[in-house]
């Protein structure tokens, strides 16, 4: 089980921090990543991070987010600053078991139901 907290409304330019704590997964077992679904778009990644602790970002969001997990914790976590309006979107936590790590949603066995984020 995987479940997001963190989101809400804020203003541009302002900070937020999501958390996916895991249970019945271990974090340092596989890759997991943030997605996020906004009105009228497809699912989109945005940060995944693998077993080796390599991280990947999606390019609207490099520079401003940073994805890390706490193994001790189990928790995956989502650092976002210089919030744009474009960056509003319900944003779900995924994890899975192939060790490098992808973009792609379909290679995730869990996922959260989601936090929203809203940038104004």
């Amino acid at each position: 089980q995987l479940v997001e907290s963190g989101g809400g409304s804020v203003q541009a330019g302002e900070s937020l921090r999501l958390s996916c704590a895991a249970s019945g997964y271990t974090v340092s077992s596989g890759s997991m990543g943030w997605f996020r679904l906004a009105p009228g778009k497809e699912r989109e990644g945005v940060a995944v991070i693998n077993r080796f602790a390599i991280t990947m970002y999606a390019d609207s969001v490099k520079g401003r987010f940073m994805i890390s997990k706490d193994n001790a914790k189990n928790t995956l976590y989502l650092q976002m600053n210089s919030l744009k309006p474009e960056d509003t979107a319900m944003y779900y936590c995924a994890a899975g078991f192939t060790p490098l790590g992808t973009m792609r949603p379909g290679q995730y066995n869990y996922w959260g139901q989601g936090t929203q984020v809203t940038v104004s």
